[in-house]
């Protein structure tokens, strides 16, 4: 664990490992979080880049082999679709995931964007409101738990999440797994 301390303020930060998406590169490297995790970075309205440490690139259609490497990436959160970490507790405290709500619903769901698919299970205090999840609240990055990331183009591109958060700015549809039509015999 590494610890920082900025002038302005007495947090304690630390790097967590991440897959970092946008429309053309998979960023391979390390974010650095305060207690709040990478749910509390990447909503921050008071920062507008993400910086990845260590940070190895690849070309999504080519997504293994490796583009360049350098010590430090820098990036607009509103470019990134979606942050793809290795534990669900890297997101953050719970009280910061869930919103503040200790009883959730657990929604099995499909979310699109221009260029990716991703599968997973979103929890929510309550009924599903798609208006609210994509128009309103200050939540910028929404998490997304036990979820499979796609490339559309590039099938071969597939990414499975314990924790995941997705730009909703980016979102093109929502659909809920269990309102799927079954397809008559």
């Amino acid at each position: 664990m590494s610890v920082l301390h900025d002038s302005t303020s007495p947090r304690t930060y630390r790097f967590l490992p991440a897959d970092v998406f946008t429309s053309g590169y998979r960023v391979v490297g390390k974010i650095m979080v305060t207690s709040h995790g990478a749910m509390g970075m990447m909503n921050d309205p008071t920062r507008s880049a993400l910086e990845v440490n260590d940070a190895r690139l690849a070309r999504l259609h080519m997504p293994t082999k490796l583009v360049d490497h350098f010590e430090l990436v820098r990036m607009l959160k509103k470019h990134v679709y979606a942050i793809c970490l290795p534990r669900r507790e890297d997101l953050g405290p719970l009280g910061i995931v869930r919103g503040g709500y200790t009883n959730v619903v657990e929604y099995p769901i499909r979310i699109t964007t221009q260029m990716f698919e991703i599968e997973g299970i979103m929890e929510l205090p309550g009924r599903f409101d798609f208006a609210a999840l994509v128009a309103d609240g200050s939540r910028e990055f929404l998490p997304i738990f036990n979820a499979t990331l796609t490339a559309i183009l590039i099938p071969n591109l597939r990414v499975e999440s314990p924790g995941m958060l997705i730009n909703r700015q980016q979102v093109d549809l929502m659909a809920l797994l269990n309102q799927r039509v079954k397809p008559e015999n």
